[in-house]
């Protein structure tokens, strides 16, 4: 009983715990950030293999 009040009272676990969620949220930020660039990026490169193909068929 002594050591969970010890734990409880410690003010460094609690700080431990703070920068944990804080990487946490850091880190859903920049896969959500990533994924969302991914999409933007593909995108583009259908755009451009589009035009290239409709220009190598004189369709341009």
């Amino acid at each position: 009983m002594r050591f969970l009040r010890a734990v409880l009272a410690d003010c460094q676990a609690a700080t431990a715990v703070e920068y944990g969620l804080l990487a946490a949220l850091i880190s859903v930020a920049a896969i959500n950030a990533i994924g969302t660039m991914g999409n933007s990026l593909s995108s583009t490169f259908v755009a451009v293999a589009v035009d290239m193909s409709n220009a190598s068929d004189g369709s341009l």
